[in-house]
Parts: structure tokens; C-alpha cells; sequence
């Protein structure tokens, strides 16, 4: 399983836009906020793997 790496672009309404850190793109990606972690705020880092989303500490 691959893991990818993001960082909360910005946030609008029940949406996020992430943006991969682990390689170079500008592409974001639109996630629902409800497959995020609840505690999520623009600049939060978070881990992507085994379909689910983590915060990156």
C-alpha cells in the first residue's frame, strides 16, 4: 500500500483542498471534510494510507 502525504490548502464549506507535499504538484486535490479528521485547519499536514486520512503531528 502506498502512503501520500498533504497539506490543507484551504477549506470551504463541508470541502478541503489538499495539496501532495511528498511529491512536486501543484494540482489539489477536493476531499470531503467528512473523510478528514475532525480537527483540520488550513496548514494541518496529514498522511494518507490505507484509505484513511491522519494528522501529521
Amino acid at each position: 500500500m502506498e502512503t501520500w502525504f498533504y497539506i490543507v490548502e484551504s477549506i470551504d464549506g463541508d470541502y478541503a483542498n489538499l495539496k501532495r507535499t511528498d511529491i512536486e504538484s501543484d494540482d489539489l486535490k477536493l476531499v470531503a471534510r467528512a473523510l478528514l479528521p475532525e480537527n483540520i485547519a488550513v496548514g494541518t499536514r496529514l498522511k494518507y494510507e490505507l484509505m484513511q486520512y491522519s494528522v501529521v503531528e
